[in-house]
């Protein structure tokens, strides 16, 4: 069974996610840690619940939620997995510049480019990434069918739904993916966004104004 811990880090409020099962086999989706502080609180996590890291995996290349992705590779020797078509947006160091932020690492290289489908497995369990751009060029979110559980990035949140304004957004291409690709998921299935709070896809097929 999944246990998921989440840290908020960085000037914007970002989910990070430690996922791991009972054989403490690990991944990090979206490693968000900017702050000297948030290094270490996510270190001191992993090392405290003796977790065996085997994927960091990005939902997408928006700054926010690639900060650690160097951190974690000079850290434990693990290299990003993403889309390639994210890479067609301005790398970490120019997003960076454009919203008024001093950013020093470069963009990693991934260790693997992920494709609508691909199975991410580690310990007992399994995450399938399912593509649904237009909030960027190819936005994944991984979801374990086994523990009902789903993690949007910046795709679905709570009663709301990704900006499609920044580099390779679409709203509609954004809605017709979360429509035809999450809210046929199993109603009871919990979302776990990059921002705010936990939902689920009963509650978002129901109240979400941008989804009804």
């Amino acid at each position: 069974m999944l246990q998921i811990k989440k840290f908020e880090f960085n000037l914007i409020g970002e989910n990070t996610y430690v996922v791991f099962d009972e054989t403490k086999e690990a991944v990090i989706i979206d490693c968000g840690a900017h702050y000297p502080e948030e290094k270490a609180s996510l270190k001191n996590f992993i090392s405290q619940n003796q977790l065996s890291l085997k994927h960091l995996l990005n939902t997408h290349l928006h700054l926010d939620h690639a900060f650690g992705n160097k951190f974690i590779y000079d850290t434990y020797g693990i290299a990003p997995e993403y889309h390639q078509a994210e890479e067609r947006m301005p790398n970490l160091q120019q997003q960076a510049i454009a919203f008024g932020i001093s950013l020093e690492e470069e963009q990693l290289k991934a260790a693997r480019y992920l494709e609508d489908g691909d199975i991410i497995s580690f310990g007992n369990s399994a995450l399938k990434a399912i593509l649904v751009p237009g909030h960027s060029p190819a936005s994944l979110c991984f979801y374990s069918e086994k523990d009902k559980a789903l993690f949007s990035g910046d795709v679905l949140f709570e009663g709301s739904i990704g900006r499609s304004d920044l580099w390779g957004g679409n709203h509609q291409q954004l809605i017709s993916g979360i429509k035809n690709k999450l809210l046929t998921l199993p109603e009871d299935t919990v979302v776990y966004s990059g921002h705010g709070s936990e939902t689920t896809i009963k509650k978002e097929k129901r109240y979400n104004p941008f989804l009804t």
